[in-house]
């Protein structure tokens, strides 16, 4: 039993209802995506409690964007999400992010924070042309926070959403079980309101944290859902 998680975005109230959720189904392994940066307020309580479990994480976007310096050039509140979190980060939780590397092989996964044309910002559509041309079996990303399976012929994909900022229309902390023959995504109702709280009580307006409760985007938008995609031939 493996348990994927990805884009907790700093929102250490979702992290911590996906890890009693883990804890209380007994599953051993776990594996996050990326994007333990950005967007929200709690950037140290997340990579600690990320470091005491010994997670295997991958680096994301917001993740590189903390540690290199360079900015977003989509999005001026994904910026100044980081900039506060620059502001507060420990030396300790900055050299661990920047230790990161946005690809990898976890046990039988193929791994990665994009896509693999694009380990960092690709956002992955799957198809079968896509996933023909990649060697291996299993495959997980995370990068576009909305969840899906894709199945094709003995290749079998997942992308488990999003833990801290859900774009689906549904405000549940998201996350997958890969069982050892199927992936599959589960929600997690969590306490958003004190992931909202503490964003009020360190400066932010409620543009940036009135999504969490639409389980959209800054600003509201709700990405488009396909949930399961098996293709045979």
């Amino acid at each position: 039993m493996l348990a994927i998680i990805s884009d907790i975005h700093a929102n250490f109230s979702a992290l911590t209802a996906i890890m009693n959720d883990i804890t209380r189904r007994n599953i051993p392994n776990i594996i996050c995506l990326g994007d333990i940066a950005g967007y929200h307020s709690d950037i140290n309580e997340c990579c600690d409690l990320l470091r005491e479990r010994g997670i295997y994480s991958l680096l994301g976007n917001h993740d590189w964007y903390l540690v290199s310096g360079i900015r977003s050039e989509h999005s001026r509140s994904a910026n100044r999400c980081i900039d506060f979190q620059k502001s507060i980060v420990s030396v300790k939780n900055f050299e661990s992010l920047k230790s990161l590397e946005p690809q990898g092989q976890y046990k039988s996964l193929q791994a990665v924070h994009g896509g693999w044309n694009d380990p960092i910002n690709e956002y992955l559509h799957p198809s079968k042309e896509y996933f023909s041309k990649l060697p291996g079996k299993l495959f997980v990303s995370g990068h576009t926070h909305v969840p899906m399976t894709f199945t094709y012929k003995d290749k079998k994909y997942c992308n488990p959403g999003s833990v801290g900022q859900p774009r689906d229309g549904d405000p549940r902390a998201s996350y997958a079980i890969y069982d050892g023959k199927v992936f599959n995504v589960h929600r997690v109702p969590y306490e958003i309101s004190k992931t909202q709280d503490r964003m009020k009580a360190v400066g932010f307006e409620p543009y940036f944290y009135e999504n969490l409760s639409l389980g959209a985007r800054i600003g509201g938008k709700i990405d488009s859902l396909v949930k399961d995609i098996h293709l045979e031939s």
